[in-house]
């Protein structure tokens, strides 16, 4: 088996996860490579958010829609234990004038497919009886959802059968190639794994994986925080989260940014987030960061100023410079394939991938236009000769 799988993916984290399920579902054999184990990066560290509340109009929003109703699919065949919890988000507005930009943003997603229902000022506490009082209203979208992201990816490996084969622990240092430089299987400290075709699902490192078939994809880590409370009763019933947390996601900038982000579990602890900013690889814990995180999540929800803080974690979001992740055929390197730099989305974007890359392995007709998503596009072009 270990020379013999129709697809290497490299990565264990849900995307990775993904690829190796719909694979397998479309009848390839798969062997799933990761240096640690399952979920150990970007997955491990997500709140397993499943959004398309927080997306303009456009590729990534179609990507998300389409991820949507495959979570729906998934949930019906995964086990109990991935939590997949259709409680819809909520978008707050703290002023007339957020209100009013909330308003055209779900005007604008209405028209591309998205369900939006504005909640006034009167209406916030019918969904959420603990906000603070004086906010301006807000939007639901009842098509957020959620799901335990490591347990997630694990019940997708598992649910590939005996298709799919994990080697964890095993880092990939090199690629093997053929006469004309088209890759055709990994190399690691034991041995070779060969392959026709190589998934990057590498995550935050995805741009370092790229680098071994000679290629530029400039994925970049984003390092975001999460504070987790201890167990309560559902305080908090959706996804809340306040207008400028879209501004943020979109954003560029490397400085620290936090808007905030607040949710319940099934188990019962209250997530919060969101906080990003670009540090490379330092998981090192900030205080700012988390003192923003907590004072954005007492101002909308008043209740949790007395509630104990368990532990925090640091996570990275592959980030690319245009926002939308590389998905399908490198065209540079034959027989790669990327399927990495969903910065935050991930999790909620997996599925798709995960069809979408079974779909171009086996010829099939990618389910949406694989063009926004290509990976050469950050290429530069060539100066013109004098």
């Amino acid at each position: 088996m270990r020379d013999a799988p129709d697809l290497i993916v490299v990565g264990a984290g849900v995307v990775g996860a993904a690829c190796a399920y719909y694979a397998a579902r479309a009848g390839l054999s798969v062997t799933v490579i990761d240096r640690g184990p399952v979920s150990a990066g970007a997955t491990g560290a997500g709140e397993g958010n499943l959004l398309v509340s927080d997306k303009e109009p456009g590729p990534e929003l179609k990507l998300a829609l389409l991820s949507t109703g495959l979570w729906r699919e998934l949930a019906e065949l995964l086990p109990p234990a991935v939590e997949y919890e259709p409680k819809g988000g909520v978008v707050i507005a703290s002023d007339e004038a957020g209100m009013a930009s909330l308003r055209d943003f779900a005007a604008r997603q209405s028209r591309a497919g998205v369900t939006a229902h504005e909640l006034p000022a009167g209406r916030l506490h019918e969904l959420e009886p603990h906000l603070a009082p004086d906010l301006a209203g807000g939007f639901h979208y009842p098509q957020d959802a959620q799901v335990m992201p490591a347990l997630a990816a694990a019940h997708l490996l598992r649910a590939g059968g005996e298709r799919v084969r994990l080697l964890l622990g095993e880092e990939v240092t090199g690629l093997i190639t053929g006469a004309n430089g088209e890759v055709r299987g990994v190399r690691t400290p034991s041995g070779p794994v060969r392959a026709p075709c190589v998934v990057n699902a590498a995550g935050p490192w995805g741009g370092r994986f790229a680098r071994l078939a000679g290629v530029e994809l400039p994925v970049l880590p984003r390092r975001g925080f999460v504070l987790v409370t201890e167990p309560l009763p559902r305080v908090v019933r959706h996804k809340v989260y306040a207008a400028d947390y879209v501004t943020d996601v979109a954003s560029g900038s490397a400085a620290l940014q936090t808007s905030p982000v607040v949710e319940g579990t099934p188990a019962g602890p209250v997530l919060i987030g969101s906080s990003r900013e670009r540090v490379g690889f330092d998981r090192s814990l900030s205080a700012e960061a988390l003192r923003r995180l907590a004072a954005g999540a007492t101002a909308l929800f008043p209740v949790l100023a007395g509630v104990r803080a368990l532990r925090a974690y640091a996570g990275f979001r592959p980030y690319l410079p245009d926002h939308l992740p590389a998905i399908g055929p490198d065209p540079r390197a034959p027989g790669l394939l990327h399927a990495c730099g969903h910065e935050g989305a991930g999790i909620g974007l997996a599925p798709a991938t995960g069809l979408i890359i079974a779909r171009c392995v086996t010829g099939g007709e990618p389910p949406l236009d694989l063009r926004p998503f290509r990976p050469e596009r950050f290429e530069r072009p060539s100066s013109d000769p004098l």
